[in-house]
């Protein structure tokens, strides 16, 4: 057959002996598409793997993303020949993996309108913003990781071990640059399934990442494979890797329950108070009073409430006031709390500044008792950007517009300090490692190396995002962690997911999104000896990126050309 046009002969890529005619043809169209038609494609394909997170959990949906990437990145080289064929190829790497990005993120994060449309009359316009200027910018990291895995491309599997190198590492830039938002990261697609989970004990969610990459983009070697070997290799190589960290997964975790840890019973509240009415001060009394209520409400005929547990959780943010600075409200609360009980609260909390200075406020976790204030305080560390605070110079400039962030705190929210240890002291409980909201979704940072707690607490409110995929994929995220730490996780939200798991992140109860009521459990133990993620890190992912970079080099330096357009014919790739 002749050659689809528009490249000589001298530059077609190694590949022999064609793949199945259907199969390789769909490669070969997808490879020479060029232009609107290459990004759109590049775009649907990202978006299709959003269906690989949370709740969906649909894994294929990522090998249906990153398959057509892999054949995206070999018509790269097909790229604007004014910038030079090299600097062409990276260009339109850069572009697709633009495009690839901004559509996983866009059909990922769509949910984020909804915080927009709570105080709509101030935030509803900015609401594209959200939806669509985040991805936009966040499809960047794709946009780099793609460009670097193109840097290492060859003809034949080596190129999905470079795909695998390229987006672990931007994935990780992506956790950590610009304050960090390692939301969804494609590590995900393995880390909500309780089997495959258990492997980020080890390297992680960023490994994770890795994994997901290699065996998700190895089924685009059975259409531009050279040899059986060559073609149907990678994707045996994909199942076993997936059979392995399934079979692991499953011998690691005990057949029986964990045990729990003496005299702890503790009662999570979930109020499901609307959103628009929480931050309310007018409705101060009516949520004090659903929260006490709640408490201390009965859920079965030999449960009398709040005698029958030790330590009541209440989520992020409860009130609509400073809990210090009201000593009415306080005292009611101390009054409804019976000896040896405590309370665990998410509050605002304002410290008490110098002469001359303006009052800093910090988004809290505290810890009351009959007494009073007990134990110690948290400060969250890691605010949210145009949530929480207002970043860096962007500051004046955009409240000289009248901008202002989500949560209408004057000047916006301090961070708190860093802690050396477990920041927060409870009486009656192991030392505990908390987290405030979206603190949850970055690994490595919840628990101290020093000093190793005994739980992960996480307090949050994703009552802004309603009864959308936004508050299960965050709960996922903190599932994870507990995985990676060999912690039980404690996690009260204002509606959905409360939770309590276990160190090997089984659910032993869970309040769903939309529900409103108490959830009473027992504290699981955690692990005997720290997971090997919480003694050293990052080290092992970076120990399989390392080995990635190096499959992929030492592939392409036994290939003298990439990829090209005349690698293609129109029954697949050309054969010798």
């Amino acid at each position: 057959m002749s050659r689809l046009a528009g490249a000589p002969a001298r530059e077609a890529g190694p590949l022999v002996a064609p793949a199945p005619a259907a199969l390789g043809a769909l490669a070969g169209r997808v490879a020479l598409t060029a232009g609107l038609t290459r990004l759109a494609l590049a775009w649907a394909a990202g978006a299709c793997g959003a269906l690989a997170m949370p709740p969906f959990g649909i894994l294929p949906a990522l090998v249906v993303a990153l398959v057509p990437a892999v054949w995206l990145l070999d018509g790269a080289a097909t790229g604007s020949r004014r910038l030079g064929r090299r600097a062409g190829t990276l260009a339109a790497a850069a572009a697709i993996g633009w495009a690839w990005g901004f559509g996983y993120m866009t059909a990922g994060l769509w949910w984020l309108g909804a915080a927009f449309l709570v105080e709509a009359d101030q935030f509803a316009y900015l609401m594209p913003l959200g939806v669509l200027g985040l991805p936009a910018v966040l499809g960047l990291f794709y946009a780099a990781g793609f460009a670097l895995a193109r840097l290492a491309w060859s003809p034949g599997p080596g190129r999905i071990a470079a795909l695998a190198f390229g987006i672990g590492a931007s994935e990780w830039l992506r956790g950590h640059l610009f304050t960090g938002f390692p939301w969804n990261t494609l590590g995900m697609a393995l880390g909500q399934n309780l089997w495959l989970m258990q492997a980020a004990s080890v390297i992680g969610l960023y490994g994770l990442t890795v994994l997901a990459v290699l065996a998700c983009a190895a089924p685009a070697t059975l259409a531009t494979g050279a040899r059986p070997a060559a073609r149907f290799g990678p994707s045996l190589a994909a199942l076993a890797l997936l059979a392995g960290l399934a079979g692991a997964g499953a011998l690691r975790i005990p057949a029986g329950p964990v045990p729990d840890v003496p005299g702890v019973r503790l009662r999570l509240v979930q109020p499901n108070v609307p959103q628009d009415a929480r931050f309310n001060p007018r409705n101060r009394e009516g949520i004090l009073q659903h929260y006490l209520g709640l408490s201390d409400s009965a859920t079965a005929p030999d449960r009398s409430g709040l005698a029958d547990v030790t330590h009541v959780i209440w989520p992020e943010s409860a009130f609509p006031f400073l809990i210090q600075r009201d000593p009415q409200a306080l005292g009611r609360i101390t009054a409804a709390l019976p000896p040896g009980k405590v309370l665990v609260t998410g509050a605002a909390r304002a410290d008490e500044p110098l002469p001359g200075e303006r009052l800093h406020f910090f988004n809290s976790i505290l810890v009351i008792g009959p007494e009073g204030f007990v134990g110690g305080a948290y400060d969250k560390l890691h605010l949210v950007p145009f949530g929480e605070y207002l970043p860096g110079p962007a500051d004046a400039v955009l409240r000289a517009l009248g901008l202002r962030q989500f949560v209408a705190v004057p000047g916006g929210f301090t961070a708190g300090e860093a802690r050396h240890g477990p920041a927060l002291a409870v009486p009656g409980l192991p030392p505990v490692a908390p987290s405030i909201c979206y603190e949850a979704i970055f690994p490595g940072t919840l628990a101290s190396r020093r000093e190793r707690p005994g739980l992960l607490l996480n307090l949050t409110n994703d009552g802004w995002f309603g009864d959308t995929p936004g508050p299960r994929q965050h709960f996922a995220q903190a599932r994870l962690r507990a995985v990676e730490e060999g912690l039980p996780l404690v996690r009260a939200a204002n509606t959905g997911v409360s939770a309590v798991t276990d160190p090997f992140g089984r659910v032993v109860g869970l309040l769903p999104v939309g529900a409103e009521g108490v959830l009473d459990r027992n504290l699981p133990r955690n692990l005997a000896e720290s997971t090997l993620y919480a003694r050293f890190g990052d080290v092992f992912f970076a120990g399989l990126l390392l080995g990635c970079l190096l499959l992929a080099l030492g592939a392409r330096h036994g290939r003298s050309r990439p990829l090209a357009r005349g690698a293609y014919r129109e029954e697949g790739p050309r054969s010798g």
